[in-house]
């Protein structure tokens, strides 16, 4: 598995997580999703574009919930920073595909040595172009732009 296929997989996690965090523990809410994705017809796969994103072997599902729990664990941190760069879009306000790329991508700018800054930019970039809006690749970019040390 590609690292930006384990990427996508955290990410659809993370982004769970701002529903149901109150609710679940973090490995809780990944054994969630790891056994939605199991039920799930191609068809259902391929309506949510995860068709691409292959299944994750016992490793890979251990590498995603431990990160999961990572950024979880950060998220208040993470969110102050975010908050003191994106003028009329605070957390609360930004829409959850948003919110969960920066997050994610934040999070290996800052706590991740294995991966460029550059390349967490981009891939948060990528993957907005596949689950956000129109305005998504632009907005993400340029709040993680405000985020570069």
């Amino acid at each position: 598995m590609t690292r930006r296929e384990q990427r996508e997989h955290t990410f659809c996690m993370l982004f769970s997580l701002d529903f149901f965090h109150e609710d679940r523990e973090e490995r809780e809410q990944a054994g969630w999703y790891l056994s939605e994705l199991e039920q799930m017809t191609p068809e259902d796969l391929e309506e949510r574009e995860l068709d691409r994103i292959p299944p994750l072997t016992e490793e890979e599902e251990e590498a995603v919930v431990s990160r999961i729990e990572a950024i979880s664990a950060r998220i208040p941190e993470l969110d102050e920073r975010i908050n003191a760069v994106s003028v009329g879009w605070k957390t609360n306000r930004m829409n959850k595909v948003d919110l969960s790329l920066i997050r994610l991508a934040l999070y290996e700018m800052k706590y991740d040595d294995t991966v460029p800054v550059k390349v967490a930019i981009n891939e948060a970039v990528e993957i907005a172009k596949k689950y956000g809006g129109p305005d998504s690749p632009s907005f993400v970019n340029g709040v993680l732009a405000k985020l570069v040390d």
